[in-house]
């Protein structure tokens, strides 16, 4: 496997440009996004007002200034590529699936959404080939799903509030330390208007499944404005392919969030947000069933989890900005597997402040971070952990001139288990007429806990606890080149990846005997490495919006032979996406995506999976305040059974007894409701 810079296979992905109506941009661009540099803000959206006259897109692609950056510029004009997935699309995305974000954000390229508990169903976000564990997910900024939360928060999360999605592709420690080593996704909330308005959401499934969301925002006074999203959710238990475990877990499911925006007449602003969820899921062995030992397995996880979240920006002068940002989040769970009972609890803490500002030619941003996460286990405390990350960072963004801009980030964090952590990252824009061109290298790190995927699905009554492990790290770097013109956009992305000390897990025997019935951690010698690309095609015709995508990974594990690519990886992965729609009317969509071969790995029945197609068919119908939709999923009825058994022979030395997913195991599903706007 080459170097990190490299010549790639050029290979193709496409995806989708939505023009939005005048008042849809209105809305996203009324009320700026809180950021470190509020006095940044304020320029930037004076700056647009006279934005130059002969960008012929202007009219069509909605000015978004993002995040997740924290220099608080205009997406288009970041140095560091930015996704962005707008509110017309959550909208789109929570007809077909209101309960959760796991289909908002698994239909972006370079992403995949990965099962990583059969039982449960549970799941992790992989950026271009990367584990899913090194992923960040934010909400405005925070982690309020923990620094390195269990990957079944992802299907705890609905979408209702979102104002829009921003994802950060590569390692993003530089911005938000250690858990962000594979990049960032940051859930931005919608931000209230003028007047009270909300909406009510209520679906139901061919699976007997049940949502039921609201959303309602108001103005307080001119300065203060509020928003309140509560949701009841509910599946049963259902075993598709009638082999007696269930292929959809049941699950019970209650949420709450509050968020609070003040904005003073000088700049100033507060945000304050608050959060409950509680949920009971249950998987495993359906009633009256068993498995080859005689004996039923019912796999159930009740969670609770209360988290709280403030930033407070406020303008020094004229361009320097001071600002602060807090969160704490509680999670409280209690495992089952079989017989066996794990009770835990997860906390994660961050306090920062940072000083910003910016000149006629750059945006700068310095700080101070500390970050807290603990894991405590009533059963096995061996395997408890206090991490205390205090650190500092920076982040300059420079035009050097009017076609080329460069970004430096870096950060030095101090860890309490891993020493002194030093994370840079350096990225570049030119632009020149309708083509934009991008290149960023990344360095970052990852503090490595018990929960690798196979522990979060069976627990840890099998690990071994005597391990030392060193700090997983990586490097990664892209290069992308962006053409527009007139209602076409493509854009061509190149990335690599290499990672040390991947933490993995092996089989053992625990008595010395000759049966492997425990497991254990350990750094994988070598480099992992991964290298890809995707070509991107976004085109709009009138009313009509269609997206293609294709995406191609070469990657190769650090593993004895050091050849063999990384397991659940498929190396050709397409997607199409067509929409009609006539804003206030009606919307019908068409999706497809391809899924190629994949390695699995202790898996009896096959080493080489099967190539698959999801089909998919969505529409709408909106009538004043109501709207009506329907979405029916797989329409293949594709289901993992048709291959292979799920159930294997006996239970893995790591406690699981099902193999890995690697397509769906749900079948055809529909889906329908109504939103009601008031």
């Amino acid at each position: 496997m080459p170097n990190l810079v490299y010549p790639l296979t050029l290979t193709v992905s496409f995806s989708l440009l939505f023009v939005l109506s005048p008042k849809v941009v209105a809305d996203q661009t009324s009320h700026p996004p809180l950021s470190e540099n509020s006095a940044h803000d304020e320029h930037v959206k004076h700056e647009h007002e006279h934005e130059h006259e002969h960008e012929h897109e202007h009219e069509h692609v909605e000015r978004v200034v993002v995040q997740a950056t924290r220099t608080g510029r205009i997406a288009d004009e970041e140095p560091v590529r930015v996704e962005v997935i707008n509110r017309e699309e959550i909208q789109e995305k929570a007809a077909m699936r209101p309960g959760n974000i796991s289909m908002l954000v698994a239909e972006t390229g370079g992403v995949r959404v990965q099962t990583t508990s059969p039982a449960l169903g549970s799941a992790n976000i992989r950026l271009q080939g990367l584990y899913g564990r090194y992923t960040q997910l934010l909400a405005d900024g925070l982690p309020l799903y923990g620094n390195q939360a269990a990957s079944i928060g992802l299907l705890q999360i609905p979408p209702t509030d979102l104002g829009r999605v921003e994802i950060i592709k590569g390692s993003a420690s530089s911005l938000y330390g250690g858990s962000a080593l594979g990049g960032v996704i940051n859930l931005v909330s919608r931000r209230p208007g003028e007047e009270a308005k909300g909406e009510t959401v209520f679906n139901a499934t061919s699976r007997d499944g049940q949502d039921l969301t609201t959303y309602a925002e108001m103005p307080f006074t001119q300065t203060t404005r509020g928003s309140m999203t509560a949701g009841a959710h509910h599946q049963k238990q259902e075993d598709v392919d009638g082999d007696g475990w269930a292929d959809l877990a049941g699950y019970e499911r209650y949420t709450v969030r509050p968020r609070l925006f003040w904005e003073g007449e000088s700049g100033s602003q507060v945000y304050f947000t608050g959060g409950y969820m509680n949920e009971h899921r249950q998987g495993g062995t359906m009633p009256g069933e068993v498995l080859s030992d005689g004996l039923p397995f019912v796999q159930e996880q009740h969670s609770s989890r209360i988290d709280s979240g403030l930033t407070i920006s406020v303008p020094v002068g004229d361009v320097l900005t001071f600002s602060t940002r807090a969160s704490a989040m509680k999670q409280q769970h209690t495992h089952v597997f079989g017989t066996e009972e794990e009770r835990d609890e997860h906390e994660s803490y961050l306090f920062e402040s940072s000083l910003s500002g910016y000149t006629d030619n750059s945006n700068w941003v310095a700080g101070l971070a500390y970050l807290s996460e603990v894991f405590t286990s009533e059963d096995f405390p061996r395997f408890d952990y206090r991490y205390e990350v205090p650190g500092v960072f920076a982040q300059i963004d420079y035009q050097l001139s009017s076609a080329l801009t460069t970004s430096f980030s870096g950060r030095i964090d101090e860890h309490n288990e891993y020493g002194t952590q030093f994370s840079p990252r350096v990225s570049l824009l030119y632009r020149y007429d309708d083509f934009t061109l991008r290149s960023s290298y990344g360095q970052g790190y990852f503090a490595p806990t018990p929960f690798v995927e196979e522990i979060e699905a069976a627990g840890l009554s099998r690990l071994n606890p005597v391990f030392a492990l060193d700090e997983e790290r990586a490097e990664t770097a892209s290069i992308d080149l962006t053409y527009r013109f007139d209602s076409v956009e493509t854009s061509v992305t190149l990335f690599g990846s290499n990672v040390k000390n991947v933490t993995q897990l092996e089989a053992y025997s625990v008595d010395g005997s000759n049966q492997l019935n425990g497991v254990r951690l350990f750094n994988a010698d070598g480099e992992t490495q991964i290298r890809g690309s995707e070509l991107l095609l976004r085109y709009n015709w009138r009313d009509v919006k269609v997206t293609g995508s294709y995406l191609y990974l070469d990657t190769a594990s650090a593993d004895e032979s050091g050849s063999l690519p990384i397991a659940l990886t498929p190396q050709h992965s397409a997607g199409l996406v067509a929409m009609w729609e006539k804003h206030g009317e009606f919307r019908v969509g068409f999706e497809a995506y391809y899924t190629g071969t994949q390695r699995v790995e202790n898996n009896p029945y096959t080493s080489q999976t099967k190539p698959y197609w999801h089909l998919g068919l969505m529409g709408e119908i909106t009538r004043g305040p109501v709207s009506w939709f329907v979405n029916l999923e797989n329409l293949l009825d594709v289901k993992q059974t048709d291959t292979h058994p799920l159930l294997l022979p006996e239970r893995a030395p790591s406690g699981q007894w099902t193999t890995d997913i690697w397509s769906r195991n749900d079948g055809f599903i529909v889906n329908g409701g109504v939103r009601l706007s008031w």
